[in-house]
């Protein structure tokens, strides 16, 4: 299981309080064939332990397409809000990923385009995102020390992102003036 300490703020816009402060992901993934696998992940508010989202995606990856593609769902909880008012908050997730220009004398520098849509539980869509980025991943920088930079624009939101892994830390910061953290444990 994959588990990880995530901190959020900035921004211009209140943010919900399930998004405030650190919280604690947790992520585990299973194989169920050669090129697909079921996600299962799920974050619980460190300060008051009330869970924030839970989530299950079918993934299924195309080697020779250079993409992924995944269909799921997820309870989204707000506020400490009891469960069966939780169902309210209920949605499908589709998201994809293809590597459109993969640079063949490097292959650690590439050019991907990302979308997600986000639907509620009758169908209509809630919320969409699409990414272009240059990704350039850095193998043993010093030794022991791999780094990835990601140089990024939402395309629907007209915003440009950035982002820097270093090993087990993460750390993005979009223009609007949000960023968050994340520690891979």
């Amino acid at each position: 299981m994959e588990t990880s300490l995530r901190l959020r703020g900035g921004g211009s816009r209140p943010q919900s309080k399930s998004q405030e402060g650190l919280r604690i992901h947790a992520k585990e993934k299973l194989p169920i064939a050669s090129n697909a696998l079921l996600q299962a992940h799920g974050e619980i508010h460190a300060a008051t332990g009330a869970p924030t989202y839970l989530a299950l995606l079918f993934r299924n990856f195309y080697p020779r397409l250079s993409a992924n593609l995944g269909l799921g769902l997820a309870i989204h909880f707000r506020n400490n809000q009891p469960l069966p008012l939780a169902w309210d908050n209920f949605s499908y997730t589709l998201r994809a990923s293809k590597a459109i220009i993969p640079f063949p004398s490097n292959a650690l520098l590439g050019i991907n385009l990302k979308g997600r849509l986000l639907a509620d539980k009758y169908f209509n869509p809630t919320a969409r995102t699409a990414a272009v980025e240059l990704a350039w991943t850095i193998l043993d920088l010093k030794r022991g020390q791999d780094v990835r930079l990601k140089l990024g624009y939402q395309l629907l939101h007209k915003m440009p992102y950035f982002q820097l892994r270093e090993n087990n830390w993460t750390f993005n910061a979009y223009m609007d003036g949000k960023w968050d953290v994340r520690f891979d444990l």
